[in-house]
């Protein structure tokens, strides 16, 4: 708490912003006074998944544009003990693909929320319709032609 006020944290990495991510950010918006969202940089995504799609500075730059956080910070580390101490949250909120994995915050007298994240819609996912589709196209470019016909030029 600062002040008087209710401060909420959440992270993520935010890569190919979708309607999900505003969902957990309005939700989080809602519980507080005060909403400060952490952005995983790069380097801290690439420790425990493939690489963003987005990079850093674009995906941080989102999320200073929509409304709902007060304030964006990069994110570098999994690990918010600090985080806590540094930022005075009182709550924590996140996708629910992570539960149980920040339950040590409740210790230090943190509410942690696992936001339902949803189904269906994901970076994961949207990047694998994406690379379907992408495929898809692909194979129909490289098959347009009948097999009989000779494109070698001479």
């Amino acid at each position: 708490m600062i002040g008087n006020k209710t401060v909420v944290y959440t992270s993520g990495t935010f890569d190919m912003l979708h309607i999900n991510h505003l969902k957990m950010i309005e939700y989080a918006r809602a519980l507080g006074d005060i909403l400060i969202v952490g952005v995983n940089t790069d380097e801290l995504v690439a420790s425990y998944k493939s690489a963003p799609i987005i990079p850093f500075e674009e995906r941080i730059a989102l999320m200073k544009a929509i409304k709902g956080p007060d304030i964006v910070i990069p994110q570098r580390s999994l690990d918010h003990s600090d985080k806590v101490k540094k930022l005075n949250f009182d709550i924590f909120v996140v996708g629910d693909d992570w539960v149980g994995k920040y339950d040590y915050l409740k210790e230090q007298g943190v509410q942690v929320v696992y936001f339902p994240y949803g189904e269906g819609i994901s970076s994961s996912s949207l990047k694998k319709r994406i690379y379907n589709n992408y495929k898809k196209l692909q194979d129909k470019a490289n098959n347009h032609l009948p097999i009989d016909v000779d494109v070698r030029v001479y």
